[in-house]
């Protein structure tokens, strides 16, 4: 059974920092290429970054580059966000996907407020 589960969302104050991750199952995850999407309300889902299967090639939202970092651990089957100097319009619902010629596979989604 696929499943992509990520955590790590909350409620943080502008300038703050949190660190989301996906951790996947019931595929090989080192053949996806992953990357984190958000949605904020009445917004269509935007991609926010992109890590290529070896994790040897990423890219980036310009809204989000130098401040947000995209890894993966193939080992331990688990992709991370870092996001730093977190802005309010960074409050979205995160989620994870992953893709690859064949299949398209997708988290529920942690939420990220951005709050004073």
């Amino acid at each position: 059974q696929v499943q992509l589960v990520e955590s790590g969302g909350g409620l943080v104050q502008p300038g703050g920092s949190l660190r989301l991750s996906c951790a996947v199952s019931g595929f090989t995850f080192s053949r996806f290429d992953m990357s984190w999407y958000r949605q904020a309300p009445g917004k269509e889902r935007e991609l926010v970054a992109v890590s290529t299967s070896a994790g040897d090639n990423t890219n980036y939202a310009d809204s989000v580059k130098g401040r947000f970092t995209i890894s993966r651990d193939n080992a331990k089957n688990t992709m991370y966000l870092q996001m730093n100097s977190l802005k309010p319009e960074d409050t979205a619902r995160y989620y994870c996907n992953a893709r690859n010629t064949y299949w398209d596979y997708w988290g529920r989604g942690t939420q990220v407020t951005i709050s004073s």
